[in-house]
């Protein structure tokens, strides 16, 4: 879940946030599941009624294939969607997918740079 609390921090925070890593996000926002989870869309009517400006902030979302993670290839289109509706580029925003990683510490640590490198960069 800290994908998705480091997103809203930005959306209800934007003076003291101007970049998050939101990796391996949960979109599912409960367990997984084949039934009808509103969660997911409720979340993205949310991010596109609060994602603050692409002037001054920078987004990094990642995902990877397997375990958990294999519930969130389905998602990123909306999410990369909603973000160049609102302005985003690859410049402020970026929705990367780790084929075979899954949703560990162990896979994170291995590609930990990527986003440091992603929001850090002037």
């Amino acid at each position: 879940m800290g994908g998705l609390i480091s997103m809203y921090a930005m959306c209800e925070y934007p003076e003291i946030y101007s970049a998050a890593a939101c990796i391996s996000t949960h979109w599912e926002g409960i367990v997984p599941t084949t039934e009808n989870n509103p969660v997911p869309d409720t979340i993205f009517a949310y991010m596109s009624d609060h994602l603050p400006s692409p002037e001054t902030h920078r987004f990094y979302f990642d995902y990877g294939t397997e375990t958990l993670d294999k519930y969130y290839p389905q998602y990123a289109p909306i999410v990369d969607t909603i973000f160049k509706r609102k302005g985003y580029t690859e410049k402020n925003f970026a929705n990367l997918k780790f084929e075979g990683e899954n949703h560990s510490e162990n896979a994170w640590q291995k590609r930990l740079h990527i986003p440091f490198t992603f929001l850090l960069k002037k």
